[in-house]
């Protein structure tokens, strides 16, 4: 079972190396990150962007630019759209976003007739976490797709996050649906899918995993506050993977772990025709570099018929 993100570079190496491409790379954490992984042996690297510009960051940071192909497209929305088309023409196995903003880097991958999404698709994020105070990674979602997701796309989601949780070895991970509380309250949607999700596992409707909820994080993530509670779950105390309710409650954890438990991560969409490596334009080259392994290693588990 991989148990730290670092190993994720290691695995990535025994599958061989995937080609990625970035979208609108002109700044230096993506550059930064593109050419690690290159030097680590994990990918060969497309840039689109300003070429003078990529040019000038790559001396300014010591990185020979030479072992990058470079695109040029200097507006950034037409930089998103090069880099699908690049992954659509089977040039590239990975896509990953750079300085372009979040909404015009998902409009390309949205775009019915030249994007990245297959009928009926449901894309959602997934992020996997390494939190010190933690015994083992978190693989949670949705921090940045689905901002109120129903039950049928929390069940997608339950599906994307054990998919991921299955490729860092975890063969039966677990996962807690996230409630405010454990207890059934059928006046609380959340409550409600939760146990419906869950029920749907123990129905084997959802595979490949133990599903428990409503779990409210105390309980999912404290196996002190399991007892203290005296709650009976497979789950409870040892969560894999965490489905959030909604957009606002994942993306406080997930900004709470990274700001004040100091946690890394790795972070993708799932669900289009490729891995889609989309972390924030602050974020390290550290974090773009596991995320660009996460979405390599995903390669192999996502359909690239276009």
């Amino acid at each position: 079972m991989i148990t730290k993100l670092e190993q994720l570079v290691e695995k990535v190496k025994l599958g061989g190396k995937k080609t990625l491409v970035a979208a609108y790379a002109n700044d230096s954490h993506t550059i930064g990150a593109v050419s690690m992984a290159i030097d680590r042996g994990l990918v060969n690297g497309i840039l689109v962007g300003d070429e003078a510009t990529i040019k000038a960051v790559c001396a300014a940071e010591k990185i020979d630019a030479g072992k990058f192909r470079i695109v040029q497209e200097t507006d950034e929305a037409k930089a998103a759209g090069k880099a699908v088309e690049i992954v659509r023409n089977g040039e590239a196995d990975v896509l990953m976003k750079g300085l372009v903003s979040t909404d015009k880097y998902m409009r390309a991958i949205l775009n019915k007739e030249t994007g990245l999404l297959p009928p009926k698709a449901t894309l959602s994020h997934v992020c996997v976490l390494e939190i010190p105070s933690y015994h083992k990674l978190l693989t949670l979602s949705d921090i940045a797709v689905i901002p109120a997701p129903d039950l049928a796309q929390k069940v997608t989601l339950t599906n994307n996050v054990i998919s991921v949780a299955r490729l860092l070895d975890i063969d039966n991970p677990k996962v807690a649906v996230i409630a405010a509380t454990e207890q059934m309250l059928p006046g609380m949607q959340a409550c409600v899918d939760a146990a419906i999700i869950a029920k749907m596992a123990d129905r084997g409707q959802i595979r490949n995993a133990l599903v428990d909820g409503p779990l409210a994080i105390d309980v999912a993530l404290d196996k002190e506050s399991v007892e203290i509670k005296k709650l009976k779950s497979a789950v409870a105390g040892d969560a894999d993977c965490l489905v959030f309710p909604s957009i606002e409650a994942a993306n406080v954890f997930f900004k709470a772990a990274t700001k004040l438990a100091k946690a890394e991560l790795a972070g993708i969409v799932v669900g289009a025709k490729a891995p889609c490596v989309l972390t924030s334009r602050g974020d390290t080259a550290l974090t773009k570099l596991y995320s660009i392994a996460l979405g390599s290693l995903m390669v192999k588990a996502t359909s690239r018929k276009v």
